[in-house]
């Protein structure tokens, strides 16, 4: 739902467009419509956007935002992102209200999944 004045979209660079759909789809299960080769958008999973072709990626380390997914079971969506081809860049950690790991998806964006503790 569009809300005034609220978040409503993000936008990431991706330097392998369909190697980053493929591991969101086999590990959140998200779909994508393509709107040309080098732009595709996904929705319904928490705030909708997409991703556009480019060789810069957005990481915590160089300004970027750092998105966090949560999780019922953190160690299974862990396990599961290594499965299909992410690259955990920080391990379970504690932190004031729970566990979290930082993770990259094949284009090099970085995530966090987060789980109370």
């Amino acid at each position: 739902m569009n809300q005034h004045e609220k978040l409503n979209y993000v936008e990431f660079g991706a330097s392998d467009l369909e190697a980053t759909k493929a591991f969101f789809l086999a590990v959140f299960d998200w779909e994508f419509t393509d709107y040309g080769p080098e732009y595709s958008s996904f929705s319904n999973q928490g705030l909708d956007g997409g991703f556009f072709q480019s060789e810069l990626c957005g990481t915590p380390k160089t300004g970027g935002a750092l998105l966090v997914f949560y999780s019922d079971n953190l160690k299974a969506t862990m396990e599961k992102i290594e499965r299909f081809g992410g690259l955990i860049t920080q391990p379970i950690f504690e932190f004031p209200g729970g566990r979290r790991f930082h993770f990259t998806e094949p284009s090099g964006n970085e995530f966090a999944v987060w789980s109370p503790a």
